[in-house]
């Protein structure tokens, strides 16, 4: 399938991933606990912005991921596998300033979808929206690449979408892991695309289609 055919406008949906204080403010959980590059995840807003800004123009459906947990959805597991200092990572809490987005903001016309796991797709109605939207690709920017990001791009594909992860709006844990993701997802489960070139080809089939319904 061609790259035009495979991020056609009518078809994809831009996904934003955990785009939240917590993961991406330096006074956020994880900037305060010292475990992630905070500007490298701050790098990715001028890019996941610029995708935005054309998503819209040509019509793109573009969600907003967030990740929330309260007392309902955190578990045993989640909590020993989330520590910092041998102490509960205490991140995303529902309703606090950490769960904000960071740098973003959806506008009218925008999904919001909450999740609760790493995955996108768990525990949400991420699907059914995608569905009904009549959407057949996925177009992924957020973080962590090799943590939220790859594990909504894996679902994504076992669900039979096509799968674009944009390798400059989104960042890892490392620069190493993050690579390790992008070698991953373009073997295995999708393309790995630079930002510039998804909002080329965007434009580049909007202004066609200005053209011909003109």
């Amino acid at each position: 399938m061609s790259t035009h055919a495979w991020l056609h406008p009518e078809d994809t949906a831009l996904i934003i991933i955990d785009m939240q204080n917590d993961f991406c403010h330096e006074n956020g959980a994880c900037g305060r606990a010292g475990i992630v590059d905070i500007p490298a995840f701050q790098a990715c807003v001028r890019p996941i912005h610029d995708l935005t800004g054309q998503a819209r123009a040509s019509g793109v459906p573009v969600i907003f991921v967030q990740m929330t947990l309260d007392a309902g959805t955190t578990s045993q597991a989640w909590e020993l596998q989330h520590t910092a200092n041998g102490n509960p990572l205490r991140i995303v809490e529902k309703g606090s300033w950490g769960t904000e987005l960071y740098g973003l903001e959806p506008k009218e016309g925008d999904y919001v979808v909450e999740k609760h796991r790493y995955s996108a797709f768990i525990g949400t109605n991420l699907d059914l929206m995608l569905r009904s939207l009549g959407c057949k690709s996925v177009v992924l920017t957020g973080v962590l690449t090799n943590v939220c990001v790859e594990s909504t791009a894996r679902d994504a594909f076992m669900l039979d979408y096509n799968v674009t992860l944009v390798e400059d709006a989104c960042a890892g844990s490392s620069a190493e892991a993050h690579e390790m993701t992008l070698s991953n997802i373009a073997q295995y489960f999708g393309k790995v695309m630079k930002a510039g070139d998804v909002k080329a080809v965007w434009s580049e089939l909007t202004a066609g289609a200005a053209v011909v319904n003109g």
